[in-house]
C-alpha cells in the first residue's frame, strides 16, 4: 500500500506540473498574439500617417495656387481702384 500511495502523490504532482507548465505556454503563446496584433495595428497607423501627409500635402499645393490666384487679383484691382471718383456729402 505504500508503493501505490507514492505512485498516486507522484501522479499528482506530475499532474500539477503539467498543469502549470501548460497554463504558462498558454500565456507565452496570448503575449506573442498580441504582440503580432500589435504589430499589424501599428502599421495600419503608420499608413494612415502616410496617406493624411500625402493629403495635407496636395491640400497645402493646393492653398498656395489659390493664394497666388487671389494675390495676382488683388494686384490687378488695386491698380484699378486708384482711379476712384471723390463724390460729394449728402447733407
Amino acid at each position: 500500500m505504500l508503493v501505490s500511495y507514492e505512485v498516486n502523490i507522484r501522479m499528482g504532482a506530475l499532474a500539477l506540473s503539467e498543469v502549470i507548465l501548460a497554463v504558462i505556454i498558454g500565456t507565452l503563446a496570448a503575449i506573442v498574439y498580441s504582440l503580432r496584433v500589435l504589430i499589424l495595428l501599428e502599421r495600419r497607423v503608420a499608413s494612415v500617417e502616410t496617406n493624411i501627409s500625402r493629403m495635407t500635402s496636395k491640400i497645402l499645393k493646393e492653398e498656395d495656387q489659390i493664394l497666388s490666384m487671389l494675390k495676382g487679383k488683388s494686384s490687378r484691382k488695386k491698380s484699378s481702384s486708384s482711379k476712384k471718383r471723390k463724390t460729394k456729402k449728402r447733407r
